[in-house]
């Protein structure tokens, strides 16, 4: 109940020991004690939802202490879950401190808590446009260069605030985010994402737009496919694989509504992975930043010892969304191009060394847009000729079994178009 709809955080991507979770933002008074209230006529009257939880510790109490107030209640909940899953850092979506409809505010935001119950996390104000300003993606045929949100709309009043401490190693000049296009924008707060769940310490991260089913899986998205292009989770997946992954996952399984997004030509769904041309390039990548921590650079160049700084505890997800851990690199993917972490451990210093990078980047260069061209390829003959049959097992389900075919992991029957 601490969250619109009531979509509570959710860990999706386990990446060397931190999970990466995704919710919708905190609910409003409105939508509390709506929800509230049909529980009490619905449950028999039971007035106290939480009546029956057990093993409620000492650091609860102290968050219900002096207070029985439902919004301390629920998001003292809330924030229990958070602690659970060691989450640290919050990056908030929205555009608004608090999402008004018909004059009244419908969903709250950590940032403008008044308790500020959320002050023991590090708060992330990223604000990203919502789905409808995808529309003009669409009217301008599919391009995002120049495309820049109008931030002087009376509806937009959160600003972007980072903490300085993660910003000084992005060479990113923040103050300009109010002109950066589409497509900047997307790859500047992709590169934030990355280095936080690349960062040293063990403490999750969430990411949360408002009711979770747009941009957040945009972003979860992303990071998914950029940390498996690198070799780092999901190992064994083809690209066939990870499309189809995401898709169900990390997009349908979570609520998008890709019937009416495309009805009302909102196409965020399609900007995600044509998006994945942009972010090829090495300064996307994970092992990068890894290298840029375990190697210093010198006039000399690199070292065997520096070489074996590599760290092996470095860890990320297998195949399973809740796997155990696979080694960074020393298992990287069994394409073509890929390397282990026994082979960089022993080749000498200098241009060698430089090679094996070289050639990890480029072979995450490929996958990505191995990807691409798959969801490319399956878009268009999925939504875009719109001419096959709807599936006895639902929406969600004929996509799905649509895009199985598509990507080649179901045999085509005859007479599907």
């Amino acid at each position: 109940m601490a969250r619109c709809r009531g979509r509570f955080v959710c860990p999706v991507i386990l990446f060397k020991g931190k999970h990466i979770c995704r919710s919708a933002t905190l609910a409003g008074w409105g939508e509390l004690y709506g929800r509230s209230g049909y529980n009490y006529f619905f449950s028999g009257g039971a007035d106290d939802a939480w009546a029956d939880v057990e093993d409620v510790t000492e650091e609860d109490c102290a968050l219900r202490s002096g207070d029985t107030h439902l919004f301390d209640k629920v998001r003292g909940y809330d924030i229990r879950l958070l602690r659970y899953l060691s989450v640290k850092y919050i990056c908030d979506l929205m555009v608004e401190n608090k999402k008004v409809k018909f004059g009244m505010n419908v969903t709250s935001s950590e940032k403008v808590d008044k308790a500020q119950r959320y002050a023991d996390f590090t708060l992330l104000s990223i604000p990203y446009p919502g789905c409808e300003f995808f529309k003009e993606y669409k009217d301008r045929d599919y391009m995002a260069e120049g495309l820049i949100f109008n931030w002087k709309q009376d509806y937009v009043d959160a600003p972007l605030s980072i903490p300085d401490f993660l910003t000084h190693s992005l060479n990113i000049d923040w103050s300009q985010y109010q002109s950066w296009d589409l497509v900047q924008q997307t790859q500047n707060y992709l590169k934030l994402l990355l280095s936080i769940v690349n960062s040293d310490d063990d403490s999750g991260l969430l990411v949360h737009c408002i009711s979770g089913w747009d941009r957040t899986p945009l972003f979860i998205s992303l990071l998914r496919l950029s940390l498996w292009a690198d070799g780092l989770i999901h190992t064994s997946l083809k690209p066939a694989e990870i499309l189809y992954l995401t898709v169900a996952y990390d997009w349908f399984l979570f609520g998008h509504m890709l019937v009416d997004r495309l009805s009302k030509g909102e196409e965020i769904f399609f900007f995600c992975f044509n998006f994945l041309k942009h972010i090829t390039s090495e300064e996307f990548s994970a092992l990068k930043i890894q290298r840029r921590k375990s190697l210093p650079a010198r006039d000399a160049g690199f070292t065997l010892e520096d070489i074996c700084m590599l760290r092996r505890k470095d860890r990320g997800s297998t195949t399973s969304l809740g796997s155990d851990f696979s080694l960074v690199m020393e298992s990287s993917p069994g394409a073509t191009g890929s390397f282990t972490y026994e082979a960089v451990e022993l080749v000498p210093a200098g241009a060698q060394t430089q090679a094996a990078w070289i050639a990890a980047l480029s072979n995450r260069e490929t996958r990505l847009q191995e990807v691409r061209s798959a969801f490319l390829a399956t878009y268009s003959s999925t939504v875009g000729l719109r001419a096959v049959a709807p599936s006895p097992s639902g929406a969600i389900g004929g996509l799905l079994e649509q895009f199985a075919r598509g990507v080649g992991l179901r045999g085509t029957s005859s007479g599907t178009l």
